[in-house]
């Protein structure tokens, strides 16, 4: 994939993280505050981290790798040890799912991209 391809794909997977997010917060608010103020804090940080893979600026993808990776880890540990004051959720939940292909393939995007990226600047 070239480096523009690459980057467009980046920045369109982390947006769809950030619109699942604000899409669920109002949900995430009525189970707890805490999960709330997390899925609208991620939804600003995904677009945040979308302008900085834009401007072509590493710490856009090393963002959205924090944003992605804490996002999936997340979920993980809300359907494992389950989240305080909240009960363990379901792991089968579609936008749940959808939400982790996503992040998948952004945190792969973002790997490639930043090793690209170090291999440049080392030449």
């Amino acid at each position: 994939m070239s480096d523009k391809n690459l980057k467009w794909f980046g920045i369109g997977l982390i947006v769809v993280t950030g619109i699942i997010h604000f899409y669920d917060a109002p949900d995430a608010f009525g189970e707890t505050t805490y999960k709330g103020i997390l899925f609208a804090l991620n939804g600003v940080g995904a677009f945040v981290a979308a302008y900085g893979i834009l401007r072509g600026a590493a710490w856009g993808w090393m963002l959205g790798l924090l944003i992605a990776g804490g996002a999936f880890f997340g979920y993980v540990v809300s359907r494992t040890v389950g989240m305080p004051g909240l009960p363990i959720d379901d792991w089968l939940e579609p936008l749940g799912i959808l939400s982790l292909v996503v992040e998948g393939l952004f945190a792969l995007s973002a790997i490639n991209a930043l090793g690209v990226a170090n291999k440049r600047n080392s030449s």
